[in-house]
């Protein structure tokens, strides 16, 4: 049963228990993105206190791609941070969405949240928060999400870690199980035009910017993809919704 068919729940435990198991079948897809990192990671240099570190205080996946693989090509500390930092803007798109929801809780709760806001966890929660059943819980639900994304990500790394030294675990080609997750988290919200606009705009922007430097495609995509849906839903879906008005207006003058 999905977040959008579950009855209304009414307690802290049952907000945050609902949250994990929403999220679980998306931990499954991390397993081996999280192993095939923290292999990448000590394969890079970076020793294996660092690769573990990184998923315990920066925990942005393709961020911590990026910057093992610059650390591996004996990039600056400058350039590193600047690049990951232009990969991780999406956040604050996600953040903006979430905010109207979550804009009344303390710092003490806002801190961590934020701090654990991913992909995953972002794509299960704003479902669950535009549920209209007015529970006053919905963000243990969030908590419940990324609690269990944020420690499962820690395992996976370690265990990528100790296996870090068998050859050819990179070259598996497990990352490919990260797009499928990808895929089946976009698929069930396209739901309306507007969502349909924007996936379709993000996919071909994404292709034709896929050379830009500092993976700034991603940032480009994203603009454009919002653009794409807040013109599909503010001008072209009212267009088509009042042209039958209008036409049957003429059908009936004389």
């Amino acid at each position: 049963m999905n977040a959008a068919a579950q009855p209304t729940i009414s307690t802290r435990r049952g907000e945050f228990l609902a949250g994990m198991r929403a999220t679980l079948p998306l931990i499954l897809g991390a397993i081996p993105f999280g192993i095939i990192y923290g292999a990448f990671g000590v394969g890079s240099g970076l020793s294996p206190a660092a690769t573990l570190g990184m998923s315990l205080f920066v925990f942005a996946g393709s961020a911590q791609f990026i910057a093992a693989g610059l650390v591996a090509q004996d990039s600056g500390v400058v350039l590193i941070v600047l690049t990951t930092f232009v990969v991780n803007l999406r956040h604050a798109l996600y953040s903006a969405s979430l905010a109207p929801f979550v804009k009344h809780l303390p710092q003490r709760w806002l801190l961590p949240l934020g701090f654990w806001l991913t992909d995953e966890t972002y794509a299960v929660v704003i479902t669950h928060y535009t549920q209209p059943d007015g529970s006053p819980y919905k963000h243990w639900y969030q908590f419940g999400s990324s609690l269990f994304m944020y420690v499962g990500w820690q395992v996976w790394t370690l265990i990528g870690i100790i296996a870090g030294q068998q050859p050819g675990l990179a070259k598996l080609g497990l990352d490919f199980a990260m797009s499928v997750t990808f895929i089946g988290i976009v698929v069930p919200l396209l739901v309306n035009r507007p969502m349909v606009a924007c996936a379709l705009v993000a996919g071909v922007t994404a292709l034709l910017t896929y050379a830009l430097p500092n993976k700034m495609g991603l940032m480009v995509s994203a603009v454009a993809a919002i653009a794409a849906g807040l013109i599909m839903e503010n001008v072209i879906t009212p267009r088509r919704q009042r042209a039958p008005a209008v036409t049957s207006e003429q059908e009936a003058a004389p």
